[in-house]
């Protein structure tokens, strides 16, 4: 298998492997993940590959997610050296109308504390406001962030799915009061959804430096070919809570895109899954690409998608651009 690549998370110092692995979905579900033991034969098979950054959120299954993989560090005895690990504030999963769908200083700061003990750890090294709140004043969300940074609860900070206009102005307001800025924005990102990350945040790469920590390279499973034929039972769209995704991974455009571009891997002769992979790591504005698995061979082949990486020459790319922007 071709070396694990290294980037920088933007402008920032932090190194993130180009692959990373995250726990949405699979973590604490009965169907995926349940236990620590099993998180962490999936953890320690993505850190043989050189995995470093590990992906999480308070909101994945209420919390339990990141209870799961705390106990799976501790199972496998890393040193906290030689992880980098996140979670993500918005939604909450406690009762109360400061506690749920905010980014509120009260929220804010008693929520970190929740999921650091979860976690079992001292501090997380990436910190995501999970959504913009249009309720509470950026610039009070600003402060608290910096000052959960400054707390050393956090290492760094950053945002996930804020609009361009609302990551620059939380930057412009941490850097005319000089606090900690954010570096890091966690969008959707794959053939079949580009244009927020190549078009909208264009600027801001150059400008502020932003690094992005990409998630759903795979569009939730439509670029693997798996639902070309149809929804198979005991897929995540069949899971309780996902119906919603029933209808992207229905979507007909979208299935017509699929099989033009498994056209061109089966050309090239590699697995529609490595491609669609290997596709989000040829674009440098990508720090890391978080990729999800329920069991250990999930797991390795995604790791494999580094051995594509070479085989998406200029023509490939632009056949592949031809057929996601029509």
């Amino acid at each position: 298998m071709a070396e694990m690549q290294y980037r920088r998370l933007g402008r920032a110092g932090l190194q993130v492997s180009v692959l990373s692995f995250g726990s949405w979905v699979t973590f604490a579900n009965s169907n995926q993940i349940e236990t620590a033991t099993q998180a962490a034969e999936c953890l320690a098979a993505a850190r043989d590959a050189g995995v470093n950054f590990f992906d999480n959120a308070e909101g994945y299954a209420s919390g339990e997610s990141e209870r799961v993989m705390g106990a799976a560090f501790r199972e496998l005895g890393w040193k906290r050296h030689e992880y980098v690990v996140s979670t993500k504030l918005f939604w909450g999963i406690l009762e109360g109308p400061n506690m749920k769908n905010t980014l509120n200083r009260k929220y804010l700061l008693q929520a970190i504390d929740g999921s650091l003990e979860r976690f079992g750890l001292d501090f997380v090294d990436l910190v995501y406001c999970h959504r913009p709140d249009p309720h509470t004043p950026i610039e009070e969300t600003v402060w608290a962030m910096s000052d959960m940074v400054s707390s050393g609860k956090a290492l760094y900070w950053g945002t996930s799915e804020w609009s361009a206009d609302e990551i620059r102005a939380a930057w412009s307001i941490a850097d005319r009061h000089h606090l900690h800025k954010p570096v890091v924005e966690q969008p959707q990102y794959n053939l079949l959804h580009r244009s927020r990350v190549e078009e909208e945040y264009a600027r801001l790469y150059e400008d502020i430096g932003l690094g992005t920590t990409i998630w759903s390279p795979l569009a939730s499973g439509l670029l693997t070919g798996k639902y070309q034929n149809g929804i198979p039972a005991g897929s995540r769209a069949t899971l309780p809570g996902y119906e919603w995704l029933a209808t992207m991974l229905s979507d007909p455009d979208q299935l017509a895109k699929v099989a033009k571009i498994k056209v061109v891997a089966d050309e090239i002769g590699v697995s529609l899954t490595h491609l669609a992979l290997a596709w989000c790591v040829k674009n440098p504005h990508v720090s890391t690409v978080i990729t999800g698995a329920s069991n250990v061979a999930q797991v390795r082949d995604n790791m494999a998608a580094l051995d594509v990486v070479d085989a998406l020459t200029d023509d490939v790319m632009a056949r592949l651009d031809e057929i996601t922007r029509s």
